[in-house]
């Protein structure tokens, strides 16, 4: 079993985008991270860009035997988690396929015309693949003595904000994409009930409307820009906050 003093973190989907960003800010500061990557290879060759120790870990969110495995890589390695960045996450499965912009999509993908079956994929990976990471991984948090989750999801899953007609955002607040951020939601607001009264922390993050794959690049931000605060919320001490939702640069998101 590896001894460090350093803090180990795992990403969830960091073998690009905002994950990415994420775990080579992270290295860079220090912390030794463990890069949750899908494909192996993609996570290895990602790993080998960040260097600072970083080390690649096959982890499927929407596998369970692929997350059981990854819990008993980093059980057998590390005997611990300290920080559990959950980043995976996909906003369609059409999009690119039927080569439309993200603006022409989201009108297919209004309550009416919603595909169920995208709709199924999509929560499988960002609500359903949350929970199940975070089952697997808590008995390695509760070892720490300063544990932190952080939720990355989006102020597209706010019902505060999207319910007003004349929120910016409230025209893209469709039943596949942005209510299952409010889903995430939801699940953040049930781990911090769970454990108020343990010393794990934990905190929700909108990284804000990135140039990534999941907003088919045609977002406003950039990578560096859309990483700041999840980077922000992760570095935390143990005596930040728990159960916040801010967006970049500490501004609050209402839920």
């Amino acid at each position: 079993m590896e001894s460090e003093n350093k803090r180990i973190a795992l990403i969830t989907g960091a073998n690009q985008g905002i994950g990415f960003q994420v775990a080579k800010e992270l290295a860079k500061n220090g912390i030794k991270v463990l890069l949750g990557s899908r494909d192996k290879k993609r996570g290895e060759i990602a790993a080998k860009e960040i260097e600072n120790g970083c080390v690649a870990i096959q982890l499927d969110v929407t596998d369970r035997q692929s997350i059981a495995d990854a819990k008993e890589t980093i059980q057998k390695q590390f005997g611990r988690l300290d920080l559990l960045i959950n980043n995976a996450g996909i906003s369609n499965t059409r999009m690119q396929k039927l080569g439309l912009s993200m603006y022409e999509y989201m009108s297919s993908a209004r309550a009416s015309l919603a595909s169920i079956d995208e709709m199924r994929v999509v929560w499988d990976t960002n609500v359903f693949g949350v929970l199940a990471v975070y089952q697997a991984m808590l008995p390695l948090l509760r070892e720490s003595k300063d544990a932190r989750i952080v939720n990355v999801s989006s102020t597209l899953g706010s019902l505060t904000l999207n319910s007003d007609s004349n929120s910016s955002s409230s025209a893209f607040y469709n039943p596949v994409y942005a209510a299952s951020k409010t889903a995430l939601n939801g699940i953040t607001l049930s781990m911090i009930l769970e454990l108020k009264d343990t010393d794990i922390k934990v905190n929700l993050v909108s990284p804000g409307f990135t140039k990534s794959v999941l907003t088919n690049f045609e977002g406003i931000e950039s990578l560096e820009d859309g990483a700041r605060e999840v980077i922000r919320v992760a570095m935390y001490g143990p005596d930040e906050p728990s159960g916040t939702f801010t967006t970049w640069n500490n501004v609050s998101v209402p839920w």
